[in-house]
């Protein structure tokens, strides 16, 4: 496994060369946001009563970019997020730390729920987006 996720069908960037199998890896200053959600009951005497809920009740988001890269490399990464339009979930592979503490991967599916380009010079763009962890198959 790699970091990352695969471009949409056809949109390739290397040499001009179109593939399926074009990996993306985002710039190591990604970050994870975590949330989990809990339902919470408050009381007049100041009692207070939490329970998680639901079975996936972490909610995760991730801030990734795409920084100074070529224009051809940013606009296929646009197109994809654009086909996929925050609705189709796709694969991504993040590092994770085993019980043992040794580092490892893992893929997990997300969506696209926001994305932005920026135009640093002549030829090269960036990019960065945030991606919504999905629990479905």
């Amino acid at each position: 496994m790699a970091l990352g996720f695969l471009l949409e069908d056809g949109l390739g960037f290397v040499d001009g060369t179109t593939t399926s199998s074009t990996r993306v890896t985002p710039d190591k200053t990604m970050a994870r946001n975590i949330t989990p959600r809990v339902i919470q009951a408050q009381f007049g005497d100041g009692f207070e009563q939490r329970i998680i809920d639901g079975i996936n009740n972490i909610n995760e988001e991730y801030s990734v970019s795409f920084n100074s890269r070529s224009k051809q490399e940013i606009n296929a990464i646009i197109s994809t997020f654009n086909t996929r339009a925050g609705v189709t979930a796709f694969d991504f592979t993040i590092p994770t730390t085993a019980a043992n503490g040794s580092d490892s991967e893992t893929t997990i599916k997300v969506i696209c729920s926001t994305y932005n380009q920026s135009y640093d010079s002549d030829g090269f763009y960036s990019c960065s987006a945030t991606f919504k962890r999905v629990y479905e198959s």
